[in-house]
């Protein structure tokens, strides 16, 4: 192979892997430019009035969005644990895995800590990154976010703090930055997203995420379907995710994410259609702990 094919291969491998974040943890770190909006949350007991407001092409907003109310109803536990094996084309370039930690305080708050990692690559590019945050027991806000990205070449571990009684966040303690009402950051989109009302033909608007530049998020919900994964046969929920951005869930692109139709919304599959290939992910493996939203708090230093 020449010089300039070992290049572009290497070239097609990283962008494809630049993605895996956004694609398996339904990231939302993209650059977007939306119109100034408030941000909505659908919150325990108001699921459905928010998901009324939804198809009506309403924000879906709970007139108690970020209130000090008993811990969200959800639907994972700690324990959780979900593995993928991860797809370029034909060939399987690594695995990934979204876990549920544990609980710890932040703040004074009890949170939900959450990871998504993944690892894998090519002879010609190899990633080792994760993705930490801490969600809001009681209002589902993020509070914390965490980024570890181990690439050749680059390296960089940035922790975000969210504070949502403020809408601002800050960078490693740096200045202000303005942030919205009811935060979510890359990885808590995508359990948020697991809570609400998925209706089949329906179309949601999120403004939510913390660095309010990404906003809006849409979610089409497509249809039901049957899959098969490594890990099963499973009844789903097929949605499109839609965000202002350059990648695999830019509005003119090809991704679909198919959810288990049950009373968790795991990610069973993903499929994406890209312009040098495909970037695709399939659950081989998990563990569900029994839900407990109100079991025992873990602490750790502020």
């Amino acid at each position: 192979m020449t010089s300039a094919g070992r290049t572009s291969r290497a070239a097609r491998a990283r962008a494809a892997f630049v993605h895996l974040p956004l694609a398996v943890a339904f990231a939302v770190g993209v650059a977007a430019v939306p119109g100034g909006a408030t941000s909505g949350r659908p919150a325990s007991g108001d699921a459905a009035q928010a998901g009324a407001a939804a198809q009506q092409g309403a924000n879906p907003r709970s007139v108690a969005a970020g209130a000090d109310t008993p811990a969200a109803a959800t639907r994972w536990a700690v324990g959780e644990f979900l593995e993928y094996t991860l797809k370029y084309g034909a060939l399987s370039v690594g695995s990934g895995r979204m876990q549920v930690l544990g609980r710890q305080a932040i703040r004074g708050r009890d949170t939900w800590q959450l990871q998504f990692d993944f690892s894998g690559g090519t002879l010609f590019f190899r990633v080792n990154d994760a993705f930490v945050s801490w969600l809001d027991v009681r209002t589902l806000n993020s509070l914390r976010f965490e980024q570890r990205i181990s690439e050749p070449g680059y390296k960089r571990n940035r922790v975000y703090e969210i504070f949502p009684d403020r809408s601002v966040f800050t960078l490693k303690g740096g200045e202000d930055k303005p942030s919205v009402a009811d935060p979510l950051d890359d990885a808590t989109f995508f359990y948020f997203i697991r809570t609400i009302p998925l209706d089949v033909g329906k179309s949601y608007d999120f403004y939510r995420y913390f660095d309010p530049k990404a906003n809006p998020v849409t979610i089409r919900v497509l249809r039901r379907d049957t899959v098969s994964v490594p890990a099963g046969t499973f009844p789903a929920i097929v949605i499109q995710p839609l965000i202002k951005t350059s990648g695999i869930f830019s509005e003119g692109g090809q991704a679909e994410l198919w959810l288990s139709d049950d009373d968790r919304r795991i990610l069973l599959q993903m499929k994406s259609k890209l312009s040098f290939g495909s970037l695709n992910l399939y659950l081989r493996k998990y563990v569900l702990p029994p839900l407990t939203p109100n079991g025992p708090t873990l602490t750790s230093p502020p």
